[in-house]
């Protein structure tokens, strides 16, 4: 195998950090090691990680993976090349004369900067959330980078002092990473993004892939801060230290975008579903950016090499999906394992009825209401917590469709075919669950296409390295045959149509429990200030009361 070329990937993500190296010929994967993060939850809705932790296990995974490699006789030499995928929009900002964090990361389903959202919208010239994606293809969310920043900046004085010093840098968790693998504060780290992770902040202008001024100027953020942007495949520099020292730094994406890559979604049209943490669709839309109206997000897909084009995307974007059932398992013991929930889900034919909206830091896409909370509907004394997994398992599933249809209208729009297909791509921890994913099939009423390589986000990485060092060819004629498995619809419509209604209402039901910080949207305000009385009086009281203490019954029986 000496003669064997070889690509690594880093795979940093919200739950856990994974080293795997690939075969840059037939995109086997070779090795990996796996490190769990811990995630800081020091406030209701603050979710935070420590930037140092998370450097320390890209080390540790590089580390074990080399020495799974050194018992299969596989030299360091052979890695030709290292990409990089990570979590989006979590946001990191240290001392560039140290290399400090000034604070730990926060994550980006952290709900904390809500405030912040809503002062930021009241000075848009119609008080709408919407109000930038002209130029970013972004709603103003407690989801995105900008925002996480502005807070930062107003309420931890060290980091407004250190960036008004000019030590304070900023980035995603591929800026933090990069830096850092490539000399750090003692031997210079190159301070760059990637443009999939740019087009994620809300401070790059999704046409011209440049830092914008107007955005800069909205946010009130300091040019100085920023990284450079570059493409998601070119040599960046060389890791300075660990047991890959001297291997180059050349390939760059946001998880999802390396997803789309891994899943060879090179067409326009191609789609991918994710299954991790949350759940996120993505679709090929070319090389012209396209404007959702109906809740989606345009964003960068990728962009192979300096001199590629941009190829843009569509995405929907779901908050919660597998970190539903980390809930269930740690919060109320209904699980032992994340794995259990599909036999335990199995125990039942359906849910009873029982709908489970997950919205603990609100709805993403396509509702984007940050004051609805997590709701679980139609509970009866026969309920059991089979019902609750099986519901929770539908969750997923129905928050997906709500993507698929957003795109479906989108492309009604634009009198285009290109959401009318017939399957689905998936990919993501999650998609080990047969149950859920034969649930997906028959709730979007299509053939769900599960590869036989799951690790397509982190090949997605690879490939990109491999690339930018000229040893990964990816025209699609000379890319290994992917093999599926694949999961057709087996409920009639009609059944489907009935359970979706169901959801529905659960999902209105979910909406106006933060009544703090009000709505977060122009168009949904007057929904809310004309039913916040009968929520509170018929909603609130009752129906958080029942199902908190049914679930805690639930819970009790299990141990």
């Amino acid at each position: 195998m000496d003669d064997l070329q070889y690509v690594g990937a880093v795979d940093q993500g919200t739950s856990s950090t994974r080293f795997l190296v690939f075969s840059a010929k037939t995109a086997e994967l070779i090795a990996y090691h796996q490190v769990e993060v811990t995630q800081l939850f020091p406030n209701e809705g603050w979710v935070e990680e420590d930037p140092m932790e998370i450097l320390n296990t890209v080390y540790e995974c590089i580390d074990k993976t080399v020495q799974g490699l050194n018992r299969l006789n596989i030299p360091v030499s052979s890695i030709k090349a290292i990409g990089i995928t990570n979590q989006r929009e979590t946001t990191v900002v240290w001392d560039k004369y140290t290399g400090q964090p000034l604070h730990h990361a926060i994550v980006w389903c952290d709900n904390r900067t809500q405030s912040t959202v809503d002062k930021l919208i009241s000075k848009t010239p119609n008080k709408s959330q919407d109000y930038l994606r002209q130029y970013c293809g972004l709603p103003i969310s407690t989801y995105f980078s900008a925002v996480k920043l502005r807070w930062l900046l107003d309420n931890r004085p060290d980091v407004r002092r250190a960036v008004d010093e000019g030590r304070a840098l900023f980035g995603t968790v591929d800026s933090w990473l990069l830096w850092n693998m490539t000399g750090g504060a003692k031997n210079g780290g190159k301070h760059i993004t990637d443009i999939t992770n740019a087009s994620r902040t809300m401070l790059c202008n999704i046409r011209t892939q440049k830092w914008d001024a107007e955005l800069l100027e909205f946010f009130d953020i300091p040019a100085s801060v920023l990284p450079e942007i570059r493409s998601s495949a070119e040599h960046y520099g060389d890791l300075t230290e660990g047991s890959l020292k001297g291997i180059p730094l050349c390939g760059c994406l946001g998880d999802q975008h390396a997803a789309l890559v891994g899943q060879t979604c090179f067409k326009s049209g191609d789609a991918k579903n994710t299954y991790g943490t949350g759940c996120f669709l993505l679709q090929n839309t070319g090389t012209k950016p396209v404007m959702s109206r109906h809740g989606l997000l345009t964003t960068v897909g990728y962009k192979l090499g300096k001199n590629e084009p941009t190829i843009y995307a569509l995405e929907g974007s779901v908050a919660v999906a597998g970190g539903l059932v980390r809930w269930l398992r740690d919060n109320l013991g209904i699980i032992k394992e994340s794995s259990d929930i599909e036999e335990l889900a199995k125990q039942v034919n359906g849910s009873g009825d029982v709908v489970f909206v997950p919205a603990f830091s609100g709805l993403y896409a396509p509702h984007w209401r940050t004051d609805a909370r997590g709701t679980v509907c139609g509970i009866t004394q026969w309920t059991t917590k089979a019902h609750i997994a099986y519901a929770a398992l539908e969750a997923v599933c129905y928050q997906t469709r709500e993507i698929i249809e957003a795109m479906k209208q989108d492309a009604l729009d634009a009198d285009s075919e290109e959401h009318s297909s017939s399957t689905l791509q998936v990919d993501g921890g999650m998609t080990n669950n047969n149950l859920l994913m034969q649930l997906q099939a028959d709730i979007l009423g299509c053939t769900v296409m599960k590869p036989s390589m799951p690790e397509t986000t982190a090949l997605g990485a690879a490939m990109a390295a491999g690339k930018a060092c000229g040893i990964w060819n990816l025209n699609p004629d000379e890319l290994t045959n992917v093999t599926f498995e694949k999961f057709h619809p087996s409920v009639h419509e009609h059944e489907i149509s009935k359970r979706y209604k169901l959801w529905k209402m659960g999902v209105e039901k979910s909406k106006g429990w933060h009544f703090g910080s009000g709505s977060n949207t122009t168009s949904n305000a007057q929904v809310i200030d004309n039913n916040a009385g009968n929520r509170k009086s018929m909603f609130s009281g009752s129906m958080f009361l029942i199902s908190s203490f049914a679930l805690l019954v639930l819970a009790q029986m299990s141990d």
